[in-house]
């Protein structure tokens, strides 16, 4: 997370995105915690447990965020966040910063079986040597959840700061 400007270029896929509150986001690391969502949005929207397969989630030394990159035989479970609108999802590339390529995927739901077209923000470097072993949210939530809702609030404050300077 930080607080630099993402790669935003909309797919233009059904989805995932393309109407006023349509776009749909699969999640894997602090957005899983409802309270970083509900910092960032303002809301917690309609979720549902999801799977992507063929992408591992790592730590990053340094880092008490995770990250994902694309592996053979693997799958990373998280959630699919619906009915984002065309400004939340901005929030959302923001968020993630220049150091993610925001892709869209096809991602399971765990609760139908249904596959479904979502973004997913993915690691820009896949060779990256600070990635290791796998990230753990559960382990996250107890040891870093409260500093890190700080820090959001923080990022949210900053970005309303940008927004009402401009024009």
């Amino acid at each position: 997370m930080a607080t630099a400007s993402a790669n935003t270029g909309a797919v233009g896929l059904g989805g995932c995105g393309g109407g006023n509150n349509d776009h749909t986001v699969f999640v894997y690391g602090s957005l899983l915690a409802d309270d970083v969502v509900q910092v960032l949005l303002n809301r917690i929207p309609q979720t549902s447990p999801a799977i992507l397969n063929g992408y591992h989630r790592f730590s990053i030394k340094g880092r008490v965020y995770p990250a994902i990159i694309p592996v053979e035989n693997k799958k990373v479970t998280g959630r699919v966040l619906f009915g984002l609108s065309a400004s939340e999802l901005y929030i959302l590339d923001t968020y993630e910063d220049e150091e993610y390529d925001k892709r869209a995927v096809d991602v399971s739901l765990l609760d139908t079986s249904e596959v479904l077209q979502a973004y997913v923000y993915i690691w820009a470097n896949s060779s990256d040597p600070d990635l290791y072993g796998e990230w753990d949210f559960e382990e996250w939530k107890e040891s870093k959840l409260e500093d890190y809702l700080k820090m959001t609030k923080s990022f949210v404050e900053e970005l309303e700061d940008t927004a009402s300077s401009l024009p």
